[in-house]
């Protein structure tokens, strides 16, 4: 591999976004090699912007990204060491996220079963704190390398460094400012099934004593495939809101409101609303708002109904968090990166 790339040309990015939003970019490059990373930084610095694309399963695309797009496209996957109770296996971050999961799961490289069929890749799971059925990615995590476009030097983040929250990192509060280039897992030797979630605990698949990984992993993928809409079929980018988290007492006047708002504690004692059923309680499931929708099946999901652009979903989303607000004093806020450009 090299350190340099071809310069960068205009690219039509409606095949890199699972939303399917028609998009351009003015400016495009791909990288394979980690060791191009400097070289992109240097050519940064000539673009207003810079944009760096994933998968595009978290991302609300302009009709045009004006500044550079740089696609991570770097791929590899190696069993580090065995440490302290834990198997250490490292991902280049152009991996796909459940190609990576399922890659492990067939090694026996138990404990990240509970992420499977997550869009996106290993580089943008850290950044966005992954979440699913009672496992979020800091839970599995060890360290990461990255390239700091500031300073141009490579660091390597634990996850202190790396200020893990709720579907939220340092990452996030300082955008552009790193690219991942590669992310280490810490995953058990002496491996536990994570079952609380209610769907786990009452999917049949389950019902053994001790289920294994490999049966953890297929009854998430049958959950997700039966709530979710499959993106090569109707665009969207899962679930496009947070679950807000309130405090104690805003939860009691809530719950005093609205007997059947569902909600779990959290170990702070704060408590985390089911952002899907705010939505679905204010009548938006199945609804449409010109060419973007809510799925039928799923609240949290919006959809591309064909043909839409970003101020589509934008629109739809605002819409929603505007009935939110009004009838139960909630803010929703949005997971997916809104890219600036032109609309």
């Amino acid at each position: 591999m090299t350190s340099s790339f071809p310069p960068p040309a205009p690219q039509n990015l409606s095949a890199f976004n699972t939303f399917g939003l028609a998009s351009r970019a003015a400016a495009y490059v791909r990288l394979d090699d980690p060791a191009q990373l400097p070289a992109l930084a240097s050519l940064a610095g000539t673009y207003p912007s810079l944009f760096v694309l994933g998968g595009g399963s978290n991302v609300v695309l302009p009709a045009t990204v004006s500044g550079l797009v740089a696609h991570i496209a770097t791929r590899g996957i190696r069993r580090l060491v065995d440490k302290d109770g834990s198997r250490i296996v490292e991902a280049a971050a152009g991996e796909n996220w459940h190609d990576f999961v399922t890659f492990c799961t067939g090694q026996g490289w138990d404990g990240l079963e509970n992420l499977a069929l997550i869009p996106g890749t290993v580089g943008a799971s850290p950044v966005q704190n992954i979440g699913a059925y009672g496992v979020e990615l800091m839970d599995r995590f060890d360290s990461l390398t990255a390239y700091d476009l500031q300073t141009r030097q490579w660091v390597d983040m634990d996850a202190a460094a790396c200020g893990f929250a709720y579907r939220d990192s340092r990452f996030k509060a300082e955008p552009g400012r790193w690219i991942v280039s590669a992310v280490r897992f810490r995953l058990p030797l002496a491996w536990q099934p994570v079952i609380d979630y209610p769907d786990l605990q009452r999917h049949p698949r389950l019902a053994a004593t001790t289920p294994t990984a490999r049966a953890i992993f297929d009854a998430v993928c049958e959950i997700r495939r039966n709530k979710l809409p499959d993106p090569a079929v109707i665009g969207n980018a899962g679930s496009f809101f947070k679950n807000p988290v309130v405090p104690a007492g805003q939860y009691a006047e809530l719950k005093a409101l609205f007997p059947e708002l569902v909600a779990y504690a959290q170990p702070d004692g704060q408590w985390k609303l089911a952002a899907g059923w705010l939505i679905d309680q204010c009548g938006w499931k199945g609804r449409d708002l010109g060419r973007a929708g809510v799925h039928a099946r799923q609240a949290l999901v919006l959809v591309n109904r064909g043909g839409a652009q970003a101020a589509d979903i934008l629109a739809l989303a605002e819409a929603i968090r505007k009935d939110v607000a009004l009838r139960y004093g909630v803010q929703l806020e949005a997971e997916p990166v809104v890219v600036g450009g032109g609309q």
